[in-house]
C-alpha cells in the first residue's frame, strides 16, 4: 500500500507565488542562483540555496548557510508572504510544458515505506549529498522541496485527480522557463479520505527524482525519533514532502556527458579505440533517434556511434542501458573514467539544454568531447527498480522540473 498523509502546508499568497517559485536547489550552481535571483527578495532560492546571501567564498555546507536558510524561511512567514493552511490538506499540482501535461498529488510520503522499500529507488546516493540535505531539513525543520515520486497509473486515482482539476485552481501562473504551473488545494475531508483509501490500493511508489532528498528525510526521521521518547510513528517527521505522478505522464529527456580530456590520446587514436566497440560514421543528425546509439562531438564534428552486438549483455536490464553501454565500453576503458559519480573529468548536461550546449562546452569551455544519449524509458526505470537493482548515476533527466516554494511542509504540527 502507499501510505500518504495530508499536512498543513505553508503557501505563498497568490500575488507572490510567481515571484517566489524557483528551480530546485540542485539544477543551479550558486553563481547561477545569484544571477537568477537578481533583486527578487521573495525568491525561494534564498531558502533552498541560502549561500547566495553570503560571501561567495563560503563553504556551502557550513552551518551558517543552513541557519541563513532557516532565517529566510522564518522571514517569509513572519512577513505574511507564506501563509499556513488552517487544516491538513492535499494539493494537486499540474505542469504544462509545450504539449506535455502532468498532474500529481502533493502529499506526505511515508519514511517507513521508504525504509522498507515500498518506495523503490533506482539510483545510489552519495553520503555527502545526503548529509547536506539532512542538515538543511533538520535546521529548517521543514521539507522545502518535494521528492518527485511516481506509481503505475491507477484509474481510481486519476478519477479523483480529474475531479479536483475540474474546480477553479488556487494558483495558475507561468514561470520564466515558460512552463505553466497550476495548483488546487484539496481541503474537503471526504475527498482527502478518498485519496488516502485509493492510494492504499497502490502497491508501491517509485523515486523518480530526489533520491538525496528522500534519503535525507529518512536520516532526519531517525534523529527526531531518538529525540522524542513519546514517538508514535505518526508525527509529521515520519513523512516527507512529495509530488506523486502517474508513470504514463512522465517525460524523461536525455542526460548527456561531457569529458574534459581524451586521457592522453590524440583525436585519431581515440577514434580508433572507439571503433573497436562501436560503428562510427559522420552524423547527419547529432541527437540519437533510437536505443544503443549515441551522438559524439569531437574536434568540431559530430559522429554517430552504434554499439555493436556483443558489446553489452542484452539480457541484463542495467548492463544493456545506453548509459551503461557508454560507460562500460568507452568512458571507463578508453578514457579511464571509472566512477562517474566522483571523477572530476566528466560533467553531465540535461537534455533540456540541447545539442548546442554540448558544442559550447567543447568549443568555448575547453572540453575534449561530448556524448549525446537516447533517453531512458519510464518503463525501463520501473522494471529496474522492481528488481532492486540501481541504474548508473545520471541516467535520467525529468522535465519539467518541480518548482520549489509553492508548498512547504513543516516537520511539526
Amino acid at each position: 500500500m502507499a501510505d500518504i498523509k495530508p499536512f498543513r502546508g505553508y503557501r505563498p499568497q497568490a500575488d507572490y507565488v510567481a515571484r517566489m517559485a524557483c528551480p530546485p536547489y540542485d539544477v543551479l550552481s550558486s553563481a547561477e542562483a545569484r544571477e537568477l535571483v537578481g533583486h527578487n527578495s521573495l525568491s525561494f532560492l534564498h531558502v533552498v540555496k541560502p549561500e547566495i546571501d553570503l560571501d561567495p567564498l563560503i563553504d556551502v555546507h557550513s552551518e551558517q548557510v543552513y541557519k541563513t536558510g532557516a532565517k529566510n524561511l522564518k522571514k517569509l512567514i513572519s512577513n505574511g508572504h507564506l501563509v499556513r493552511d488552517s487544516r491538513p490538506c492535499f494539493y494537486v499540482y499540474q505542469q504544462r510544458m509545450g504539449g506535455h501535461v502532468q498532474a500529481g498529488l502533493v502529499a506526505g510520503a511515508s519514511v517507513d515505506e521508504y525504509q522498507s522499500r515500498l518506495i523503490k529507488k533506482h539510483e545510489h546516493t552519495r553520503p555527502d549529498k545526503e548529509l547536506d540535505r539532512a542538515c538543511h531539513i533538520e535546521i529548517l525543520n521543514a521539507n522545502t522541496e518535494p521528492v518527485f515520486l511516481t506509481y503505475r497509473t491507477n484509474w481510481d486515482v486519476q478519477v479523483l485527480i480529474a475531479q479536483v482539476r475540474n474546480a477553479s485552481p488556487t494558483y495558475d501562473f507561468a514561470s520564466e522557463d515558460r512552463v505553466h504551473h497550476t495548483l488546487w488545494v484539496v481541503d474537503e475531508q471526504e475527498l482527502i479520505d478518498a485519496f488516502i483509501r485509493t492510494f492504499a490500493q497502490v502497491p508501491c511508489l517509485y523515486v523518480a527524482d530526489g533520491h538525496h532528498r528522500s534519503a535525507a528525510a529518512s536520516r532526519v526521521r531517525e534523529i527526531k525519533k531518538q529525540a522524542h521518547p513519546q514517538h508514535t510513528g505518526r508525527e509529521q517527521y515520519n513523512y516527507f514532502l512529495a509530488v506523486i505522478f502517474p508513470h504514463d505522464q512522465l517525460q524523461i529527456l536525455d542526460y548527456n556527458r561531457v569529458v574534459k580530456d581524451l586521457n592522453g590520446l590524440s583525436p585519431n587514436e581515440f577514434l580508433a579505440r572507439v571503433r573497436r566497440k562501436f560503428d562510427v560514421e559522420p552524423a547527419q543528425q547529432p541527437q540519437p533517434i533510437e536505443k544503443k546509439t549515441f551522438g559524439m562531438y569531437l574536434n568540431g564534428s559530430w559522429y554517430h556511434l552504434r554499439a555493436r552486438k556483443g558489446a553489452f549483455p542484452a539480457d541484463d536490464p542495467v548492463g544493456s542501458l545506453d548509459v551503461s553501454i557508454l560507460q562500460d565500453n568507452l568512458l571507463a576503458p578508453i578514457l579511464g573514467i571509472k566512477d562517474p559519480r566522483t571523477d572530476q573529468r566528466i560533467d553531465f548536461v540535461g537534455g533540456i539544454r540541447g545539442m548546442s550546449e554540448l558544442e559550447k562546452r567543447c568549443n568555448e569551455g575547453g572540453a575534449a568531447a561530448a556524448f549525446a544519449l537516447y533517453p531512458t524509458s519510464v518503463n525501463g526505470l520501473l522494471a529496474i527498480a522492481d528488481t532492486g537493482m540501481v541504474m548508473p548515476p545520471k541516467s535520467t533527466w525529468f522535465e519539467p522540473k518541480l518548482k520549489s516554494g509553492i508548498v512547504v511542509r513543516m516537520l511539526d504540527d
